[in-house]
């Protein structure tokens, strides 16, 4: 089953920018893979558009097999609640503890305390941030915030996980970490979309890797064609 579909796609914005031209993939549920491309080559507009920060200015995106320029008001949240963003400068509430930033999400959806608290210490143990769940975001390292937006964003075991350059502020180890973490998740039915323009990092990845220029879908490398190359 395709998980998401992008069927001749544009976005054009006011002024006369065209960030994406007629870009056709699918995701199949259970699939890491990658888009990459130089920098404006639309790749965070592609993201944008499948958590509804944006929508197309021509063609379908489609999630689930539902076209979401049909998803609006309400369902705009519901359908958020199925796509997990990972964004490269993490956004966390400095207020608030680690665990409080995690279990937001749970907790804007009404779930139960004790349900809220087996997730998030699910989440924090799987992430190596068990003894940090009463931290502040300003006393963690660059890599423990990024694993602490890693852990909000799967707290709600969404079908999808997207994240914009996840590893951007991060050193080789700590990058391979992430990646590692993401590669994880098709196995717990969460399909993930990776943008980045650390090709190094892509090609060691061996998923499937869109590549972008110029808000043109100019090819399509499956992992073999990667490992071969």
């Amino acid at each position: 089953m395709s998980v998401l579909r992008f069927d001749s796609v544009s976005k054009q914005y006011p002024g006369g920018h065209v960030a994406l031209s007629e870009v056709s993939f699918d995701v199949a549920a259970g699939e890491m893979l990658f888009v990459t491309g130089h920098s404006g080559a639309g790749k965070s507009t592609l993201l944008r558009l499948v958590h509804l920060s944006e929508r197309p200015s021509r063609g379908a995106v489609l999630f689930a097999e539902r076209n979401l320029l049909r998803v609006r008001g309400r369902r705009v949240a519901m359908h958020r609640r199925d796509v997990g963003v990972v964004f490269q400068d993490h956004r966390l509430l400095t207020d608030r503890s680690v665990y409080e930033n995690i279990a937001l999400p749970l907790i804007l959806r009404g779930m139960r305390r004790g349900e809220i608290a087996r997730r998030v210490r699910g989440a924090l143990e799987r992430l190596g941030l068990g003894a940090r769940e009463r931290a502040l975001p300003g006393q963690l390292s660059a890599g423990e915030q990024q694993r602490v937006g890693i852990a909000r964003a799967i707290v709600g075991e969404p079908m999808l996980l997207v994240a914009d350059e996840p590893t951007g502020n991060l050193d080789p180890t700590l990058s391979a970490e992430i990646m590692a973490l993401f590669a994880e998740l098709p196995g717990r039915g969460t399909s993930v979309l990776v943008a980045s323009h650390d090709l190094a990092l892509v090609r060691r990845m061996r998923k499937r890797v869109l590549v972008l220029d110029h808000g043109t879908l100019v090819d399509d490398i499956a992992p073999e064609d990667l490992a071969d190359g």
